[in-house]
């Protein structure tokens, strides 16, 4: 569903992305993991179109990810959730429904905003919500298009427990509904329980990008290292 050939993303002189291939098939749940500055974010955003990449190719459901039919089969939750001021929580889900021709998409934005507790929210305008509230209008927003694949970056900061809870068995759902996700994250926690795969990012380059298990053997930790000292080990310094 999302194939990625050797994407390269330049700043000046600064390789933030570094000749990258990886692809992702349907109902794959992918942790994109790495430390500051390893280019996380620049690939989730020159995949959606927001970042122009130097050069590479990226396809989404076998469309270039910059045409029309690629943008309706993906939905993407950046880092720092970006809302209306002057819509309430209601008529964002509104505004999506609208845009992407959705006909009955109250019952679906009803179920939504019950999971996220935004029931009571649903007339607060978008510029009285804290960041915690604006992150689950983001994502009840990116879901109800019903995406065939969902890219979130750093979905879990600012949710509350019981939100991340219901993130995390939402992503269970979608993957045995067949949709993609890539999830990129500096919390390894929440990604160890999901992830059928990890791939992890170092000076722009990815160095591991494989099943937890296949990861643990090839690693001189042995197989019943966590994720988290896989990952520092990975990613230390020469």
């Amino acid at each position: 569903m999302l194939e990625v050939k050797g994407l390269v993303k330049i700043y000046g002189k600064q390789m933030a992305v570094d000749h990258i291939d990886f692809s992702l098939k349907g109902g794959e749940v992918v942790g994109l993991l790495g430390p500051n500055g390893a280019g996380k974010s620049t690939t989730m955003k020159c995949i959606v179109g927001l970042l122009r990449k130097t050069q590479g190719e990226v396809t989404i459901g076998g469309y270039d990810h910059l045409s029309v039919e690629a943008k309706k089969l993906f939905s993407y939750i950046p880092e720092t959730p970006s809302v209306y001021d002057l819509l309430t929580v209601e008529e964002h889900l509104q505004f999506i429904a609208q845009a992407y021709g959705i006909k009955d998409w109250k019952p679906i934005a009803e179920e939504l905003m019950y999971t996220y507790d935004l029931l009571d929210k649903r007339k607060k305008l978008g510029r009285d919500l804290s960041k915690g509230m604006r992150q689950k209008v983001s994502i009840c927003c990116a879901l109800l298009t019903n995406p065939s694949v969902l890219l979130f970056d750093e979905p879990m900061i600012g949710l509350d427990p019981k939100a991340i809870r219901n993130t995390k068995k939402i992503f269970r759902e979608l993957k045995e509904n067949g949709k993609t996700i890539l999830v990129s994250t500096h919390l390894i926690d929440s990604v160890e329980t999901i992830a059928d795969r990890i791939m992890i990012m170092k000076d722009g380059k990815i160095i591991g990008n494989d099943s937890l298990d296949n990861l643990r053997s090839a690693s001189s930790s042995g197989v019943y290292t966590t994720l988290e000292d896989l990952f520092l080990e990975l990613t230390k310094d020469e």
